[in-house]
């Protein structure tokens, strides 16, 4: 790798950990910055899985006291629920054809994008239901989907899984997102073990990647009670999202 090459994915992966602790949307920067480096589109996905999982480890630790339990749904089961649902997301990629996953790429970036400019605003309208407001089954399926969803694709995970801890009755902003990073770190650990065993992984990125979105998530957790305009963070991760969307459409 160039010096060039070496900047652009600690600069990547730095920012990809930072915004994932703080609002999400690290994938929007660590994806594209692998393609640009000419690693396969598939590829660079699932290494950009693994490096983003020791940023949710960090940023977990970072809120390691903020979480509570909540809802109707004990830590171990939405842990187990989302293990299951990484392996399926993971081995439904492992399957899908090259072309059909550069098609699929830019709607995947699209909805993450939308999920993350409107995910605040459908957040508090869920919370507004009250909490409890889903049962045992369907708190299971909703996490049980995002997980499917965060196996295959983890760009937009974040504030899925937030939506989802809203749906099914969390309250605590903070303890949410601790465990939002939890259960992104076990998807993330999940399904990026089933792409090593696949040969997925481009693995001199990925190491470069790994360290410098550590330091960013674990930042990111600090420095999340001390951001007053996450909106103007929000905004500026949405512009990167449809922007790299667009790239794609027009490839």
């Amino acid at each position: 790798m160039t010096i060039f090459e070496i900047f652009l994915l600690v600069g990547a992966g730095f920012a990809a950990g930072l915004l994932n602790a703080v609002a999400g949307g690290g994938t929007f920067l660590s994806l594209p910055a692998l393609i640009y480096l000419g690693v396969p589109p598939i590829s660079a996905n699932a290494t950009a899985t693994l490096i983003a999982l020791p940023g949710y480890i960090s940023s977990a630790w970072g809120f390691r006291h903020d979480m509570q339990r909540e809802g109707v749904l004990s830590l171990w089961v939405i842990v187990g629920v989302g293990f299951v649902g990484s392996v399926l997301g993971a081995l439904l990629l492992i399957i899908t054809p090259a072309d059909t996953f550069l098609w699929v790429v830019p709607w995947l970036l699209l909805l993450a994008t939308v999920m993350f400019a409107f995910g605040p605003a459908l957040l508090r309208m869920i919370q507004k239901r009250g909490v409890n407001s889903a049962g045992v089954a369907v708190s299971m399926a909703a996490i049980l989907a995002v997980s499917i969803y965060g196996g295959y694709f983890n760009g937009g995970l974040g504030i899925m899984l937030l939506a989802t801890f809203g749906f099914i009755g969390y309250v605590n902003l903070h303890g949410m997102n601790g465990l939002k990073n939890v259960l992104s770190a076990v998807v993330s650990l999940v399904s990026a073990t089933t792409f090593i065993a696949a040969g997925l992984i481009v693995w001199k990125p990925a190491l470069v990647m790994a360290i410098s979105a550590t330091v960013g998530g674990y930042l990111g957790a600090r420095m999340s009670r001390r951001i007053v305009r996450t909106d103007l963070l929000r905004h500026f991760v949405t512009v990167i999202g449809v922007t790299m969307a667009a790239v794609f459409f027009l490839r």
